[in-house]
C-alpha cells in the first residue's frame, strides 16, 4: 500500500526509493518526506555535517535572485525542478514586489507536483507542470506555460540545485537562453566538482546513486558556460552563499551560483 505524506496525500511513487526533492525538504526542516529520504539525508550529513545549512543557503540565493529580478521589472517566472514548496516560495517573493507576478512551477516528482497544484488551485497566476526538464521543447509548448508566460516579455528562469542531476545541462540551459526575451534572467545554482576531496565526492555519489537522481558535478568553466551569451550580474559565478551575501560562507561540498541577464 502506498504511504502518505504529511498532508495525507497518497504517494504514487515508490517511497522506499529516496527522492532528491524530499531529501532537500528534510534538510530544510520540512515534513513532506519518508523514512528512506530521512535515512539518505542523515547519511549525507555524515559526509558533510553542514549540508542542511548549505541547503538553506541555496534557498537564500533563490529568494535574493527572485527579488532582484522582480525589482528590475520582471513579472513572470519559471521555476524548473522546483522541489517541495518551501516558504517563501518563488511566487511569494515575486509578489512581494509585483502582486500580479505570474509563476510556473515545473517538476517531474508527482508528490512535488501535487503541492504545486495546490498553490495553483488557491491563487490565480500560478501554473504547475509535471514534466521532465531534460526534455525542454515540449515543456515550452505546454499550455500551462504558454497560457501564463509571454515569451516576448522578460522572464526569470530558475534552475537552482537541479542541473547537477542531469547530464544534458548545457542543452537545457541553451534551449531556455534562446527562448528568453531580451532583459530576461537565468538563475542557476549547481554543484561543482572542484574543491571537495575525492573521497567526499565519491560518498555523495554513492548516496545519490540509490535515489531517483544521480549527481553529475561540473567544473567552474562548465558552469560559467551555462551563461553563454548572457551578461553575468555581479559578483559573477561564486559560491552560492556568497552571492550578494556579505556574511556568506564556504562549504566543503560546494555549489556555485550566478545570475545572467540576456542583453
Amino acid at each position: 500500500m502506498p504511504e502518505q505524506d504529511a498532508h495525507g496525500n497518497r504517494a504514487s511513487v515508490d517511497v522506499r526509493v529516496p527522492s532528491s526533492a524530499r531529501i532537500y525538504d528534510y534538510l530544510l526542516g520540512g515534513k513532506d518526506n519518508f523514512p528512506a529520504d530521512r535515512a539518505a539525508a542523515e547519511e549525507l550529513k555524515t559526509v558533510a555535517p553542514d549540508i542542511a545549512e548549505h541547503a538553506r543557503a541555496n534557498r537564500r540565493f533563490v529568494c535574493t535572485a527572485v527579488r532582484i529580478a522582480a525589482e528590475a521589472g520582471i513579472r513572470q517566472f519559471v521555476d524548473l525542478g522546483t522541489g517541495i514548496p518551501t516558504s517563501p516560495n518563488v511566487h511569494e517573493v515575486a509578489r512581494s514586489v509585483h502582486p500580479a507576478a505570474r509563476t510556473v512551477y515545473v517538476d517531474n516528482d508527482p508528490i512535488v507536483s501535487a503541492h504545486n497544484r495546490a498553490w495553483r488551485s488557491r491563487q490565480d497566476g500560478i501554473g504547475c507542470i509535471e514534466a521532465d526538464i531534460r526534455d525542454p521543447e515540449p515543456l515550452l509548448a505546454h499550455p500551462e506555460l504558454t497560457g501564463l508566460i509571454d515569451p516576448g516579455e522578460p522572464v526569470a528562469v530558475l534552475m537552482t540545485a537541479v542541473l547537477h542531476f542531469t547530464e544534458n545541462a548545457e542543452m537545457i540551459a541553451g534551449t531556455f537562453r534562446a527562448w528568453m526575451a531580451s532583459g530576461s534572467v537565468l538563475v542557476i545554482s549547481v554543484g561543482t566538482s572542484e574543491n571537495p576531496p575525492d573521497r567526499q565526492r565519491s560518498q555523495f555519489a554513492d548516496v545519490f546513486d540509490r535515489t531517483t537522481a544521480q549527481v553529475v558535478a561540473r567544473t567552474r568553466q562548465e558552469i560559467e558556460a551555462l551563461f553563454d551569451g548572457l551578461e553575468l550580474l555581479e559578483p559573477g559565478v561564486v559560491e552560492t552563499d556568497r552571492w550578494r551575501n556579505p556574511n556568506g560562507r564556504s562549504f566543503p561540498a560546494k555549489t556555485l551560483a550566478g545570475v545572467g541577464r540576456k542583453p
